[in-house]
């Protein structure tokens, strides 16, 4: 079944063609990642689709009663209301309700009379009718994970991340048809990014979405699509098997240039000697030489960017700090951490949002002091820092001039000078692109220009604070061989765990109260390590649980004591024989379809694997319910 579906759409920005003639269809569970170079529309693309902007030409077609949810790259929200109003105000009546309830809840858990109960017991009614027990499970599960805690904080006081979180939210708990999401990781701590990850992998939803995080394109998605040079490609796979046919296609490509070239030479001399008879053949011929010509002449794929800066030397002293303090307010950030760096050494840096992972960046290159303690930096250091927020500009500024006016002149690492228009050549910045106002780049096209203002100063202490954002991947694969190959100390920042699992040699993780774990190896080992302690301390509590049983006397046992249930229990009781209900009904329906004899095998596993997840959850909540239902 085909949800949406585009006919021939074109868009312009201004004089400039972002894209033409696009003709593709969604259908129901594909889970479609879009792919395509900085600059080349995007994210206009996706506005389109979900029908916030309009085509130049071209039909998008949405199939009747089919809902889209849509997460802008940087979303604007109405900032006259609380986080609570925000989440209640999607397509259907269930936060509402949601929203009546828990009011109702709270004004009788603070003044039980008539009244209140009354209000409650009318809220709960609309709860059962409109089976809004499991979407309350859902939204206090999404808001926690999305670190969503206080719903009556004002819009208008949230950071820019803290509004991509709850936007995100709010598309998610409202449940559409199909999903689109434009850099849905950005601003996500990997924890964050591993729970949605996860959530859009088994979800039964339909998915298009725009990312340059390549573990998560190929955990989550089964559909590429690829804009390239004016074309649009196609891949029933993972990221995966992508590059892997993309490396086809390119292979093919240059085969045929080759060959090209070759008749072209044949063709040229036949053109040279100017043949009289203009006949019909001869016309044909010198067509088929023009054409002939274009193909020879297709470098088009081949775009580079090539970042090679020279880098100021380094002396044996690189950068020490020692005993080092830092807090705001209750906040800490550091407590006492020392460490000497040493030349050529590479550390990523991983940590949820707000424990103070760009302080620290700061703290290094003196931008914030500290309360406490030593940072003591080497005669010879050249620190090259990249920030988070990105650069601050003219906006007006054409982009030659902005680069103009730190440098004319630009040294590369084999000590030959290039102009500054040159340099931006070498990051993909055209003629015509260079003479353009910065207001009207891409982002990922003003991340490379701040990636460019970081290099242009020769550093040799590199640290980059969420460099990923918005680059398009072949931007960050370009980014990733130049940080490979650089000499000096690199410190990075990044949620994208490919990212740093390439580039760096060991990890500062920052685990909270001024606390950093110094981890040796990838960020996939370090979660494995972090999953094995989580399973050992449920293991250590379990055993300590039975330990305490056992020493019960046996009076006791017989006869337990019993406390009443608490109103955040009673709430819980209610909503997991809902749950238990629904999960009940859902494993019916799969063993149905097992037993139906029309699945191939392939399907005949998930389905089992399903059946298998379901039952345990029903063990699971049942347990629960049990242990609430004897205190009832």
């Amino acid at each position: 079944m085909t949800y949406l579906s585009t006919d021939n759409l074109s868009k312009s920005f201004g004089l400039k063609p972002l894209f033409e003639g696009l003709t593709f269809g969604i259908s129901k569970g594909d889970k479609t990642a879009l792919i395509a170079e900085n600059g080349t529309g995007k994210s206009t693309l996706l506005k389109i689709l979900a029908g916030l902007e309009t085509p130049d030409t071209g039909e998008v077609m949405v199939r009747n009663g089919i809902r889209i949810g849509y997460l802008e790259q940087e979303p604007e929200l109405d900032e006259r209301l609380t986080i609570s109003e925000f989440v209640s105000q999607g397509h259907s009546d269930l936060g509402q309700i949601v929203q009546a309830y828990e009011k109702a809840a709270n004004a009788q858990a603070e003044d039980y009379n008539e009244e209140t109960a009354k209000a409650f017991e009318k809220a709960t009614a609309k709860m059962e009718a409109a089976n809004a027990w499991d979407y309350e499970q859902r939204m206090e599960q999404i808001l926690s994970v999305l670190n969503i805690h206080n719903l009556e904080q004002s819009v208008s006081t949230l950071s820019g991340g803290e509004r991509k979180r709850v936007a995100l939210a709010f598309v998610l708990l409202d449940d559409p048809d199909l999903l689109i999401l434009d850099e849905p990781t950005n601003h996500l701590d990997v924890e964050m990014i591993e729970w949605l990850e996860a959530y859009l992998a088994k979800a039964n939803v339909t998915l298009l979405m725009v990312t340059h995080d390549r573990y998560f394109l190929d955990t989550v998605c089964n559909h590429i699509l690829e804009m390239n040079a004016g074309e649009l490609f196609h891949h029933k796979g993972n990221y995966q098997y992508f590059l892997e046919k993309r490396a086809e296609r390119e292979a093919v490509r240059q085969t045929e240039v080759a060959k090209a070239g070759q008749l072209f030479k044949k063709e040229l001399e036949w053109m040279r000697r100017g043949p009289k008879a203009r006949t019909t053949k001869a016309k044909y011929r010198i067509k088929a030489f023009h054409d002939t010509k274009k193909k020879a002449e297709d470098t088009t794929p081949d775009s580079e960017l090539r970042l090679e800066t020279t880098m100021t030397r380094m002396g044996k002293k690189v950068l020490e700090v020692k005993n080092i303090k830092k807090k705001f307010d209750d906040l800490v950030i550091l407590d006492g951490f020392s460490y000497s760096f040493n030349r050529g050494e590479r550390i990523g840096i991983i940590g949820k949002n707000g424990v103070g992972k760009s302080t620290f960046l700061n703290i290094l290159t003196g931008q914030e002091p500290v309360d406490s303690g030593d940072v003591i930096t080497g005669e010879t250091i050249v620190f090259g820092h990249y920030r988070q927020q990105g650069i601050e500009i003219d906006e007006g500024m054409r982009v030659i001039d902005i680069i103009k006016e730190v440098a004319l002149v630009i040294e590369l690492a084999d000590g030959s000078r290039i102009s500054a228009s040159q340099f931006l050549e070498h990051f993909m910045f055209t003629s015509e692109m260079q003479y353009t106002p910065a207001e009207k780049l891409s982002g990922g096209e003003k991340r490379r220009l701040g990636l460019m203002m970081t290099l242009i100063k020769n550093p040799n202490f590199m640290i980059l604070d969420e460099p990923t954002n918005d680059l398009d991947l072949q931007s960050l694969q370009k980014l990733e061989e130049f940080l490979l190959g650089f000499g000096g100390c690199l410190i990075v920042v990044s949620h994208d765990r490919f990212f740093m699992d390439k580039l760096v040699d060991h990890y500062f993780v920052f685990e909270g109260e001024g606390v950093i774990r110094d981890h040796h190896g990838t960020y996939s080992e370090y979660r494995e390590e972090q999953l094995q302690e989580e399973l050992q301390k449920k293991r250590d509590q379990k055993a300590a649980s039975n330990i305490r049983k056992e020493k019960t006397p046996e009076k006791e046992k017989a006869q337990p004591k019993k406390e009443a249930l608490s109103f955040q229990e009673k709430k819980e009781f209610a909503k997991l024989e809902k749950e238990i209900d629904r999960l009940e009904k859902q494993k019916a329906s799969i063993t149905k379809e097992l037993n139906s004899g029309e699945l191939d095998y392939r399907e005949l596993e998930e389905k089992s694997l399903e059946y298998k997840s379901v039952e345990n959850e029903i063990d699971e909540i049942t347990m629960r319910w049990l242990e609430l239902a004897e205190r009832a």
